[in-house]
């Protein structure tokens, strides 16, 4: 009895095996067919994750993606993922092994820089030179989104240089002064916005600057007077935090000097962010250090309250110090885009993906993926364009945008642009002239990862204790001595590491 048995697998086998060979040869003619682009059939096929910010996915015969498929004879399938459980299925999806062909990654928290590390995803840094928008990545936002100096994925490109300074236009007009350029004179506008009644009412009720808890302006204006931007090297070579810097206290006296004297809002310890803008739009603070962009938001709530009220608002650069024009730059990314190494198996197959993400750069794409078609999401006004408010259009092209890259710019099109719009543009870009990189930023450190939010706090609630005067210099050196302590000599050291087996 088992010979038959025996007969009956080999037939199966054969079986097997020649379905299989017939397979094989379709699969190799329908890839000749998609290499050559001549077969209606045989575009390549991509499976994308991405998340959607929206409350409804695009249906799968949107024209928008249609007109996708027809320019880049890519068949794409999109897994749609809510925004705010979109970590949750990422992580999962790792879990699995089985993974999407491309992927966007939203930060790099410790579960993609494990995947990154342990080769779920392709290293893209020698293959992009030979892509016409690819080869364009900016170095610095490249290095920052880097892992351990690799390249794993296509940074979504946002403004590098976006921070600036927001100013009260008809203040400077009103007490006839220039717009500052350094920072004496940034000091000097500060005093005379709190001192000589700029909205000529009368009453000493104005006041300079306007910050909150928020961070980020502090440190950027630290920038301004020479400090690192977070890291910088020292006269040997090796990483020293911003605050073990002279700049940096040079900052701080900066920063005391502006609060003692009342340029500053009193409690800008413990104003939540978003009440900022409040003293700005209502009259009563008139300059914000953020992002350049906030000029435009200003500028708006503005006019919403007085619709006559234009021309207020100017958007500035940095200010000038003792070492020159210096910007601090944000990250210039917003997450990236990633190939997975179990969905693109082969370097052959690795290059059309590269070829399909290169062509998302171009302007009719971005354009597309990020307007929608004309005549059904927008209509042309000139050079500008009128967005439809018809929900049912606008569903076709809602969350296309977050397989953007905008290598080398952004060109989707643009609503009419306002004075201040335009000047936001034009800080943004000289921006990028003067910012100061991170060189730490593409280190991961496990030191950090455990210690990071404490040894932060000890340095920030420091510098806040020395702006207002409850410390003294001795008082701050005293808590950087605690940060040193609590684990800050072990994360210096594991970031020289780092940096020297990066360099």
């Amino acid at each position: 009895m088992g010979q038959p048995k025996t007969g009956l697998k080999k037939m199966a086998i054969v079986l097997c095996a020649s379905m299989l060979l017939s397979t094989v040869l379709a699969a190799c003619s329908g890839e000749q067919q998609s290499n050559t682009g001549e077969a209606a059939g045989g575009t390549d096929q991509l499976t994308i994750m991405l998340p959607n910010f929206e409350a409804e996915n695009p249906p799968e015969n949107s024209p928008v993606i249609q007109k996708l498929e027809e320019l880049t004879k890519v068949d794409v399938n999109l897994q749609w993922v809510p925004s705010s459980s979109y970590e949750d299925k990422f992580n999962i999806t790792l879990a699995s092994g089985k993974l999407p062909d491309i992927m966007v990654v939203l930060g790099k928290s410790p579960s993609f820089i494990n995947a990154a590390r342990t080769g779920a995803f392709w290293e893209l840094g020698p293959y992009l030179k030979d892509y016409p928008n690819l080869s364009q990545m900016n170095e610095i936002i490249t290095n920052n989104a880097s892992i351990d100096g690799k390249t794993y994925g296509i940074y979504r490109a946002r403004a590098l240089g976006r921070n600036g300074v927001t100013i009260r236009k008809d203040w400077l007009e009103n007490l006839g002064l220039q717009e500052p350029k350094t920072i004496d004179e940034f000091y000097n506008v500060l005093k005379a916005f709190t001192n000589d009644d700029p909205d000529g009412n009368g009453k000493q009720d104005t006041y300079g600057l306007v910050a909150s808890k928020f961070t980020g302006p502090w440190d950027n204006m630290q920038v301004w007077f020479g400090a690192p931007n977070k890291w910088g090297e020292d006269s040997s070579g090796a990483l020293v935090p911003a605050h073990d810097t002279p700049e940096y206290m040079e900052a701080l006296q900066f920063f005391r000097k502006i609060y003692s004297e009342g340029l500053v809002n009193k409690d800008f310890a413990v104003m939540d962010a978003t009440k900022l803008p409040d003293p700005f739009v209502n009259g009563q603070a008139g300059v914000m250090v953020d992002v350049a962009d906030n000029a435009q938001r200003m500028d708006q709530k503005i006019l919403e309250k007085d619709p006559a009220a234009t021309g207020r608002v100017d958007v500035l650069q940095a200010m000038e110090g003792p070492k020159g024009l210096r910007d601090m730059p944000t990250s210039g990314y917003s997450g990236m885009i990633v190939i997975s190494k179990s969905g693109v198996k082969t370097e052959e197959d690795l290059k059309k993906v590269l070829t399909f993400l290169d062509q998302l750069n171009e302007p009719e794409l971005q354009a597309l993926l990020g307007n929608g078609l004309e005549g059904q999401q927008y209509e042309k006004k000139g050079d500008y364009i009128i967005p439809t408010t018809d929900k049912l259009a606008l569903r076709d092209v809602q969350g296309l945008n977050q397989i953007l890259m905008f290598i080398p710019e952004d060109k989707t099109l643009r609503i009419e642009q306002t004075p201040v719009r335009q000047k936001v543009v034009e800080v943004q870009k000289a921006n990028e002239e003067i910012i100061i990189a991170n060189p730490g930023e593409p280190l991961i450190s496990d030191v950090y990862a455990q210690k990071g939010p404490q040894l932060d706090n000890i340095i920030n609630d420091a510098r806040i204790k020395f702006i207002v005067g409850q410390i003294d210099e001795k008082g701050f050196q005293d808590a950087v001595a605690l940060w040193r302590k609590s684990g800050g000599d072990d994360y210096v050291k594991e970031i020289n590491e780092l940096y020297a087996a990066l360099k």
